[in-house]
């Protein structure tokens, strides 16, 4: 494993854990020789996850749709930045050049982030592993409905086995470096449906 994805809020939160989690989590990634692939921006978790990573001599790629580059969000300082045309874009580069992804407190963009590389997973498109950084709980009613789709029905029994959930960044990087086997509810067939 080379990169890790992280997906994050472009806030902070009301609570303190959020930011030092975060900033955490990046010292931790470049720590252990692994580029952060992350949005780009310099705001919220965003930006601390990105600081803390080139603070401790980490590479780091943002990858920011055009219309958002020249705004005042744009983090300045990276590795790398790549341009896209749009957030579908974004998140289809994100996918390809991470080899896992991690998802720490955000709002809708990061749920949606986590929500579409979890489907892909589900369906077979990739066998990336996939951790939730479940700082104070905060992913834990994410994760009863989950539990609440699985037992209505609605979601397959392997979604949760396919998430790595902890508050501490060490065993959350520790649980995504594996490639998780490549099993899946449905196998992905790019020519039609199945």
């Amino acid at each position: 494993m080379k990169s890790i994805c992280v997906f994050a809020g472009s806030a902070t939160g009301h609570h303190p854990e959020y930011l030092q989690s975060a900033t955490q989590l990046g010292t931790h990634i470049a720590g252990l020789g692994y580029r952060l692939i992350y949005g780009g921006s310099r705001l919220g978790l965003m930006g601390a996850v990105a600081d803390a990573a080139l603070a401790s001599g980490g590479e780091v790629t943002g990858i920011m749709p055009g219309g958002l580059l020249h705004g005042e969000r744009v983090h300045q300082g990276l590795t790398e930045m790549i341009q896209v045309g749009s957030m579908h874009e974004r998140k289809a580069m994100m996918q390809e050049q991470a080899d896992a992804f991690i998802a720490l407190p955000g709002g809708l963009g990061t749920l949606e982030e986590l929500f579409e590389v979890l489907c892909w997973s589900q369906i077979g498109i990739h066998n990336k592993p996939l951790g939730l950084y479940n700082i104070r709980g905060y992913y834990d009613p994410l994760l009863g409905m989950i539990r609440h789709s699985m037992n209505e029905g609605f979601t397959g029994e392997s979604c949760l086995s396919r998430l790595f959930v902890s508050a501490d960044p060490e065993e959350i990087i520790q649980a995504v470096s594996h490639e998780l086997p490549l099993t899946s509810d449905v196998r992905w067939n790019p020519t039609g449906c199945q």
